[in-house]
């Protein structure tokens, strides 16, 4: 295969040996399909990269650790990767590792690979568990400068976490529902992918605290564990519907809405008001077809970009700074949608 890539800029890349790289590229055997497989999304990811890699500065690799559908994996790979070029005065470079679910064991797994192998920095969403919170202090006493994206763990030794006001997201998605459901009698399904993610619990909790306030009269139905994956979250919200005749609107905290929106069809259920999180492409999509009533939306470039500068700052190649400060919370609706590029 053709590429431009020295073997030992490869084997940075996919964190394997040069002797390895070698025989996957000329093709001599004795290696694992699946390692192969890392070596090819190893030029893949150097190719996207090439213009950002011909910066003059310093560089430095950073690893991207997350666990999460592959409609949001596939935006945090897109928002970094845009973000590159501008990530002056170092030269970033970056390492995926993303898994859709699974336990958290093999979640700490790569956060040892990683501690082991050496890195400049890791961008974590994991689940908020004992062991993940003690794989990041192996990563810290190793030196290497760990940033929480999206959901935090705080008792960890992290040196940022980058994202939204979770609490005051769920405040809002409760502000814009009972606005929006009105006088109209009916419960609402509340949907988390796991009670782990500290983000979600967040959004829950500012989201329940305002309907009791707002409005006590309404039933919150809360599901969880889907993963945010289509196949479990359907059965999830067609058992919730037929045990409760009363759901009228859904409160999306973890995805998986193609199958929400599904389940009610099926059972021919009118979903009243639908808000969800993330400008992904499914979210995208639901929301121009008007099949959402509002996303609330935050900038994941400017997140990865202030992770990368918080990396940065750790090893001295930028001035310190305050702490992190949350990304602005957008709701997004049919009418007032980014561009295209934007999204």
């Amino acid at each position: 295969m053709g590429h431009p890539f020295p073997i030992r800029e490869i084997a940075r890349q996919a964190g394997l040996s040069e002797a390895t790289v070698d025989r996957v590229l000329n093709g001599r055997g004795g290696v694992r399909q699946s390692t192969a497989e890392e070596v090819h999304r190893a030029i893949a990811d150097l190719d996207r990269q090439r213009t950002q890699v011909r910066l003059v500065g310093r560089t430095f690799m950073v690893d991207i650790v997350v666990q999460a559908p592959e409609r949001f994996t596939t935006s945090v790979r897109a928002a970094l990767e845009a973000e590159l070029p501008g990530l002056r005065p170092a030269v970033v470079r970056s390492r995926f590792h993303f898994r859709e679910t699974g336990p958290a064991p093999e979640q700490v797994r790569t956060l040892d690979r990683i501690a082991r192998r050496g890195s400049q920095g890791v961008i974590l969403k994991a689940p908020d568990v004992p062991e993940v919170t003690a794989a990041v202090a192996r990563l810290t006493a190793a030196g290497i400068p760990v940033v929480t994206l999206v959901t935090d763990l705080p008792a960890s030794g992290r040196i940022g976490c980058v994202g939204s006001d979770n609490r005051a997201a769920g405040a809002t998605a409760a502000y814009l529902m009972g606005q929006w459901l009105g006088d109209r009698p009916g419960n609402v399904l509340t949907s988390l992918s796991s009670g782990f993610f500290r983000n979600e619990e967040e959004r829950e909790m500012g989201f329940r605290s305002v309907m009791r306030a707002r409005h006590p009269e309404r039933t919150l139905v809360e599901i969880t564990e889907g993963q945010g994956l289509d196949a479990t979250q359907y059965d999830l919200v067609r058992a919730a519907l037929q045990r409760d005749p009363e759901i009228r609107a859904v409160y999306s905290i973890g995805g998986g809405n193609d199958a929400t929106l599904r389940a009610f069809a099926d059972l021919g259920r009118e979903c009243a008001v639908f808000i969800a999180h993330d400008l992904d492409h499914d979210n995208t999509r639901l929301l121009r077809a008007h099949r959402l009533s509002a996303v609330l939306h935050h900038d994941l470039r400017h997140d990865l970009r202030e992770a990368c500068h918080a990396v940065m700052r750790f090893h001295g190649a930028l001035p310190p700074a305050g702490p992190l400060l949350p990304s602005a919370i957008q709701v997004v609706t049919p009418y007032n949608m980014p561009a295209p590029t934007d999204v």
